[in-house]
């Protein structure tokens, strides 16, 4: 989740996708077990927004955080004006206790934060060793400003091929975080849907990212979508990407080791407001004030300023598609590593 440059344009052509494996479900993360299945982050924001990230008590007692069977609610204070001298908004800021490699994790969810000088993230890194142990944000924009970036960033030595097998735009390739203002090898989805209030007027969607030690990738379904696929939308017990088709964003290690660039990766959900990304391109917007004092003078416009997941499951790899043998009706015969 870091700052992000303009964009420079590649054409695409096709790059092989490399064959995957079949995922079993590892943790299944709905309604008020994101409690158990989270750390809150009572840090200053590093991207240096107005917000001031609480911890869990007072996350629930301001109901910035609150959970049915179904539910998990993520948002902002949309009460309060600010001190302009005193802390940021409340907001929340949330870091799985299980770290992954290897996975598959499918968010569904309903809603995102929407509104001016917003910056909400899904993302996954080692914050102890950043940028050296990698970084992948997999829903990530600012100030309504669609469609969503997914983007990768690195320590040197790694790059992305202009030419790859995916429905997104590439940005741009270097992925180390000291090139093109921090902004990572990003890729613009190819819908609106995919961010603001365009997801969340169809009631949101899918978010998908499958890490493997050769690639990653991640595909995006609108609620409305009829393509998303049964395993998908269903939560089922076992997935198998390779059968979903084109992925929205593809990052393959042809210039890039993985294993010298990504760690083990938590997974952190967090809404931020202005700072490095959001704040520094809210002048480019039709948002009105300047970012900081829109945040600080209008509680109400920060109503909308939330996450609702329906659920979060991840998936631990099984056994690759070439190991793998099919029964009489056509499935897979699984083992676990």
């Amino acid at each position: 989740m870091r700052l992000f440059a303009s964009t420079a344009l590649f054409a695409l052509s096709p790059l092989p996708l490399v064959l995957g494996a079949t995922y079993l479900l590892t943790d299944n993360i709905v309604g008020k077990t994101f409690y158990s299945n989270f750390d809150w982050e009572a840090i200053p924001d590093p991207t240096h927004g107005r917000v001031n990230y609480v911890n869990s008590a007072t996350s629930s007692s301001q109901n910035l955080t609150f959970a049915t069977s179904d539910t998990f609610i993520l948002r902002t204070d949309f009460k309060t004006v600010l001190d302009p001298n005193g802390p940021g908004r409340n907001s929340v800021r949330i870091r799985s206790k299980k770290t992954y490699t290897t996975h598959v994790a499918v968010f569904n969810m309903r809603h995102m934060p929407q509104g001016c000088g917003t910056w909400p993230a899904v993302w996954e890194t080692d914050g102890a060793n950043w940028p050296n142990g990698g970084e992948i944000d997999i829903l990530e924009g600012v100030n309504d400003q669609a469609p969503d970036l997914v983007s990768v960033h690195t320590s040197p030595g790694c790059t992305m091929p202009s030419s790859r097998t995916m429905t997104g735009t590439p940005t741009y390739l270097d992925c180390q975080t000291g090139a093109n203002s921090n902004a990572g090898c990003g890729v613009k989805l190819s819908t609106t849907l995919s961010y603001g209030p365009a997801f969340n007027k169809v009631g949101g969607g899918w978010y998908v990212i499958e890490r493997s030690p050769t690639y990653m990738k991640v595909w995006f379904w609108s609620r409305r979508d009829t393509s998303v696929p049964a395993e998908v939308a269903n939560g089922g017990q076992y997935v198998n990407p390779d059968t979903w088709g084109t992925p929205a964003a593809y990052f393959p290690n042809t210039s890039c080791d993985f294993p010298s660039h990504f760690d083990a990766h938590s997974i952190i959900i967090n809404l931020t407001l202005c700072g490095d990304w959001a704040g520094a391109t809210y002048g480019q917007t039709s948002c009105p004030s300047t970012c900081v004092g829109y945040v600080n003078n209008n509680p109400s416009a920060f109503t909308d300023a939330y996450f609702d997941f329906a659920s979060l499951r991840v998936y631990g790899a099984t056994v690759p598609l070439t190991k793998r043998g099919v029964d009489v009706h056509g499935r897979a015969h699984r083992r676990e590593f």
